[in-house]
């Protein structure tokens, strides 16, 4: 497993992966702000999260919908987002880190390419959808926010940088942050949406996203990333509050591709439960993927 970091390499065995997430939630301020931070009650959205339009949802995700159309087209084409697909109200930034993945896999290389176009036309079709509304892309971070989020997962100690795009393995590690939270976002929003048809295009949103979380989960168990995978998912459960719902993706006794309930359902996040897991904190900063927090009414300071 050693090939998986290109800097400072070492042996995942040997890693304590609890201690290492401890150690990064410390450092942010997380383990004193604890699940107050994420402003719920038992689960259930506040009443300033109730109260926004659905103009407001989807600009949310569109916000989310930037970051992963400009990790995905960077690994994929070693491009990013067309300058006309990116401005909109709230300040436009800049987008930092990222350079084509060198595949080995004819198979993984395809997958990505496709997940990319994918969220390109995400992120064309909710412009269009919001016309002259829209957000502009906020500034994303391709390059720290990953060593980040390795840290809090454990995977690197301190003194170790992880870049995502250094070979699939690390690519696709790096996608298993993303696409989980994507789903759970789509599915917490569902509630907040009073437009059917508004409501109908974000499933189709939600399914589209499943599917891409489905091929990430199972390209990583064909690998056996199983520890990796686990110890992301925890970092992701400390990141976004008190409760226990987020899942890897099983053990080479039994995979777990699909995370759901025990009624067969996947769970949901609030929108400042997805924020706390993107800025890797309660608020954003430098190491976080939206290091000047997102654009639009939710989120916004």
């Amino acid at each position: 497993m050693s090939t998986i970091f290109s800097e400072n390499s070492v042996d995942l065995k040997k890693i304590d992966m609890q201690a290492g997430r401890r150690a990064f939630l410390k450092s942010a301020g997380l383990l004193a702000a604890g699940a107050a931070t994420i402003g719920l009650v038992g689960g259930t959205p506040n009443v300033a999260q109730a109260a926004v339009t659905d103009p407001d949802i989807l600009n949310f995700a569109l916000n989310l919908e930037y970051l992963e159309a400009e990790f995905y087209l960077i690994a994929a084409f070693g491009r990013r987002l067309a300058a006309g697909d990116t401005t909109g109200t709230g300040t436009l930034g800049a987008v930092t880190g990222g350079k084509k993945v060198d595949f080995n896999s004819k198979l993984i290389k395809e997958y990505a390419q496709e997940i990319a176009n994918d969220e390109e036309a995400h992120v064309k079709f909710l412009r269009s959808a919001l016309s002259s509304s829209a957000v502009a892309r906020p500034d994303i971070n391709l390059n720290t926010s990953f060593t980040a989020a390795a840290r809090a997962a454990g995977l690197i100690k301190n003194n170790q940088k992880f870049n995502a795009f250094a070979n699939e393995d690390n690519f696709l590690l790096a996608a298993f942050i993303f696409e989980d939270v994507g789903v759970t976002a789509y599915k917490g929003a569902a509630r907040l949406i009073s437009n059917p048809d508004i409501l109908e295009a974000a499933a189709g949103l939600l399914a589209v996203e499943a599917y891409h979380a489905g091929e990430i989960r199972t390209l990583l168990a064909s690998k056996g990333f199983f520890d990796q995978a686990r110890a992301i998912s925890d970092a992701r459960d400390s990141l976004d509050g008190d409760t226990q719902v987020d899942q890897g993706i099983g053990n080479k006794n039994k995979v777990n591709i699909v995370p759901t309930d025990a009624n067969g359902l996947a769970f949901s996040r609030t929108p400042d439960q997805v924020l706390n897991v993107v800025y890797l904190g309660a608020e954003p900063s430098n190491a976080s993927f939206f290091p000047s927090g997102v654009n639009g009414t939710i989120g916004s300071a």
